[in-house]
């Protein structure tokens, strides 16, 4: 059977067991190893290569933005996942530029890893719900804020949102997390954005609300 190979580091010595047995639990998962900080995950990145990395930002030596740069530079192939106690915007804005993919504060359970790992690997972006709203809410003004251009149709905040959501590559089921609605909800907003904007698809509306000045780059 074919596994999906994962990589820890992390400095608490009870998450990096509990991760560790998440996925040794796991018959699809293989634990590539397991490092302490960043100095000898770095080395573990180099010799195994895995195919997932979940990192804690707050190591000794080595910070985990670092190996999130490294394998974005050295391993794109390798998904990576953020496995936290931090939740401002700082590290998690300069996790998600560096290259990581998935976000988790450490209240997630450890029986919870295996999962949110296949939903990374699957193309997802596995975020905690508090991080989910706060990048909503960092999100959101910069939709509000463009200019529209005159005669342009006016789309709601809520509609706005998805939109923009779904331009920075967000699924319309993590949208529906972030927002706290159901994936049902979001298409309704969709629908009304299409509408309102006389177009049938999503690259469509992207394209006629940033022409309108509703949408910024």
């Amino acid at each position: 059977m074919w596994q999906l190979s994962v990589a820890v580091v992390e400095d608490d010595p009870k998450f990096r067991q509990a991760f560790a047995q998440a996925i040794e639990s796991a018959p699809d998962l293989k634990l590539a190893g397991a490092a302490a900080d960043g100095s000898a995950g770095l080395a573990l990145l180099k010799t195994t290569r895995p195919d997932v990395l979940l990192v804690d930002l707050g190591l000794p030596d080595i910070g985990g933005i670092e190996l999130i740069r490294y394998c974005a530079a050295q391993l794109p192939e390798c998904d990576v996942m953020v496995v936290t106690v931090f939740g401002d915007e700082h590290h998690v804005v300069g996790s998600l530029e560096a290259g990581a993919t998935g976000y988790l504060l450490k209240d997630t359970l450890p029986e919870d890893i295996a999962e949110q790992i296949r939903t990374l690997h699957a193309g997802g972006s596995p975020i905690s719900p508090v991080i989910a709203r706060q990048l909503l809410t960092r999100l959101a003004p910069a939709a509000s804020q463009a200019p529209p251009a005159e005669g342009a149709p006016v789309l709601s905040e809520r509609e706005l949102a998805v939109l923009t959501l779904a331009t920075k590559g967000f699924t319309y089921e993590e949208i529906a997390q972030m927002m706290s609605v159901s994936k049902h909800t979001v298409m309704t907003y969709v629908k009304r954005s299409y509408r309102k904007l006389q177009v049938n698809s999503k690259s469509e509306a992207v394209y006629e609300a940033r022409k309108l000045g509703l949408l910024r780059d």
